[in-house]
C-alpha cells in the first residue's frame, strides 16, 4: 500500500505507467485494422481449439485471429533475440565477441536482432498467408482471384508480397512501439506488448466460459455432466474460476522461490566498514528458464500436424491419425513427449542462461569463493551439481503448470484453456519485474554526506 501511495506521489512514474496505457490502447486499436484483400472471418474455424495458432493469437491479443496488419505481433522479433543467444555461445566467434564488449557490443547485437526480425517477419508473412489460404475455399475478398487471374496473367506474386510488406511493416511499428513503453513507460516493451497481448484476450475467455455453461450457446455440452444455466453448470463455471485463481497464486510464488549459494570475498575484512559486505550470494531462480520450455515444446509438438494440415496428401486418414496420436497433446504418446519435451528444453535453457563455467570463472577473478569449496573447477562442478537439482524441481513445476489447463480440459469437456498455465507464467514473469522497477524507480532517494 505505501509503494502504491509512493507511486501516485511520484509524477514521473505516473507519466510513464500513462504512455504504457497509451501505448496498449494504440496495439489494442491496430488488432481491428484487418489486413487489406483477406476475408479474415473464413479463418476463425481454425482457433476454435488450443494448440500452436491459440498460443500465438493469444500472445497477439486476438490480431492474428482477425488478421490485422500487426498479426505477427511482436513474435519475430522475439524468435530473432533467442536465435541471436543461441549463436553466440561459441557458434559464431564475432557474436560472442559482441557480447563481451560492453555497450558498443550490445548496440551491434540489439541492430542485427532487429534485422533478423524483419526478415523473418517477411518471411513469415508469406507462410502464414499461403498455409491459411491452402486451408481456406475463399480467403481473399471479392475481387482479388479475380485480378490475380485477369487476362490469363498470374500476379499472385504481387499480391502475397503485398501483404508480406504490410505484415512486415506492421511488425517493425511493433517493435518501434517496444522501444518506446522501454525508453517511456514502464518494464520491458517486448514484454509487456506480450503481456498485453495475453491480457486483451481475457474478456473473451471469460465470454467462453459463461456462453458454455450459463447461456448454453456452445454445443460442445455433451461432455459435460449437466445442463448449461443448472446449478451444477454453475458450480463447475466456478470451479473454473477458482482453478485460475489458485493457478495464478501458486505461479507467484514459484516464480518468487530461488537457491542462493552463498559467497566469500578474501579481499573485503569483515571489521572494515570502508571495504563493503564480506559476504555475498548467487540467486538461482526455480524457474530460470522462465516459459521459454513451454512454448517451444508446444511449438516443436504442435509443427508436424500443422504442416501436415495444410499439405493436401489425399486420402490420408490413417496417416493423420498416426499424426494426431504422436502429436497431440490430448493423446497419451503425444502427452508424454509434451513432458519430455519440456523437460528437455528446461535444462538445455537453464545452463545458457546461468553458466556455471562462467560464474567460475567470475568468482575467482573477484577473489571470491563458495565456503567449503575450491575456486575453479571445484566451483564449476559444485555450480552444476546445484543448477542440476533446482532444475528438475523447476521442470516438474513448468510441466504441471503446461499440463493441467490440458488435464482440465480433459475432464470438464471444453478447450477454453487458451489462458493458462502458459499465459500466466508470462503475465507473473513480467509482473513481478514490472514491480520491482516500479518499487525501485519509486524509492525516497535520501543523500546522505560524509560530513555530518
Amino acid at each position: 500500500m505505501e509503494t502504491l501511495k509512493k507511486v501516485f506521489r511520484n509524477k514521473d512514474m505516473m507519466k510513464r505507467i500513462g504512455f504504457t496505457l497509451l501505448a496498449f490502447f494504440i496495439f489494442k486499436l491496430l488488432t481491428y485494422v484487418t489486413m487489406p484483400l483477406i476475408d479474415a472471418t473464413k479463418l476463425q474455424s481454425l482457433f476454435e481449439n488450443s494448440g500452436f495458432l491459440g498460443i500465438v493469437n493469444s500472445i497477439s491479443g486476438d490480431a492474428l485471429r482477425n488478421y490485422s496488419i500487426i498479426a505477427l505481433g511482436i513474435s519475430p522479433y522475439i524468435t530473432s533475440s533467442i536465435v541471436i543467444q543461441l549463436l553466440q555461445m561459441d557458434i559464431i566467434p564475432a557474436l560472442k565477441e559482441w557480447g563481451e564488449e560492453g555497450e558498443v557490443g550490445k548496440a551491434k547485437t540489439n541492430r542485427l536482432v532487429r534485422y533478423v526480425a524483419i526478415g523473418l517477419a517477411f518471411i513469415q508473412a508469406i507462410a502464414m498467408t499461403f498455409a491459411f489460404d491452402s486451408q481456406s475455399t475463399s480467403l481473399w475478398k471479392f475481387g482479388v482471384e479475380s485480378w490475380a487471374t485477369a487476362g490469363g496473367a498470374d500476379l499472385w506474386f504481387l499480391v502475397y508480397f503485398y501483404i508480406a510488406v504490410v505484415l512486415t511493416a506492421g511488425t517493425a511499428f511493433m517493435i518501434w512501439l517496444a522501444d518506446q513503453i522501454t525508453l517511456h513507460g514502464i518494464g520491458n516493451g517486448s514484454s509487456m506488448l506480450i503481456v498485453g497481448g495475453i491480457i486483451i484476450s481475457f474478456p473473451g475467455t471469460i465470454t467462453s466460459l459463461i456462453q458454455y455453461y450459463i447461456l448454453g450457446d456452445s454445443t460442445a455440452l455433451s461432455t459435460v455432466y449437466s445442463d448449461p444455466g443448472s446449478v451444477v453448470a454453475y458450480i463447475l463455471f466456478a470451479v473454473c474460476i477458482l482453478l485460475f485463481i489458485i493457478i495464478l497464486v501458486g505461479i507467484t510464488y514459484m516464480e518468487g522461490a530461488q537457491r542462493r549459494i552463498p559467497i566469500q570475498y578474501a579481499n573485503r575484512p569483515a571489521g572494515s566498514k570502508f571495504a563493503g559486505k564480506s559476504e555475498s550470494n548467487i540467486p538461482i531462480k526455480l524457474n530460470t528458464s522462465g516459459v521459454i520450455p513451454v512454448i517451444f515444446a508446444s511449438i516443436i509438438l504442435s509443427l508436424p500436424v500443422t504442416i501436415f494440415n495444410y499439405i493436401d496428401f489425399g486420402d490420408s486418414s490413417a496417416l493423420e491419425n498416426w499424426l494426431n496420436q504422436i502429436f497431440s497433446s490430448s493423446e497419451p504418446i503425444g502427452f508424454a513427449i509434451y513432458m519430455i519435451l519440456i523437460f528437455a528444453f528446461s535444462f538445455f535453457y537453464s545452463f545458457i542462461i546461468v553458466s556455471p563455467e562462467k560464474i567460475a570463472t567470475n568468482l575467482q577473478k573477484q577473489n571470491a569463493y563458495i565456503p567449503g569449496v575450491r575456486p575453479g573447477f571445484e566451483t564449476e562442478t559444485y555450480l552444476t551439481k546445484t543448477l542440476f537439482k533446482v532444475t528438475i524441481v523447476g521442470a516438474l513445476y513448468l510441466v504441471v503448470v503446461a499440463i493441467l489447463p490440458i488435464v482440465v480440459s480433459m475432464i470438464l469437456g471444453h478447450s477454453y484453456a487458451q489462458v493458462g498455465g502458459t499465459s500466466l507464467l508470462i503475465i507473473v514473469g513480467v509482473a513481478l519485474e514490472t514491480a520491482k522497477q516500479i518499487e525501485t524507480d519509486t524509492q525516497d532517494k535520501a543523500y546522505v554526506g560524509f560530513m555530518r
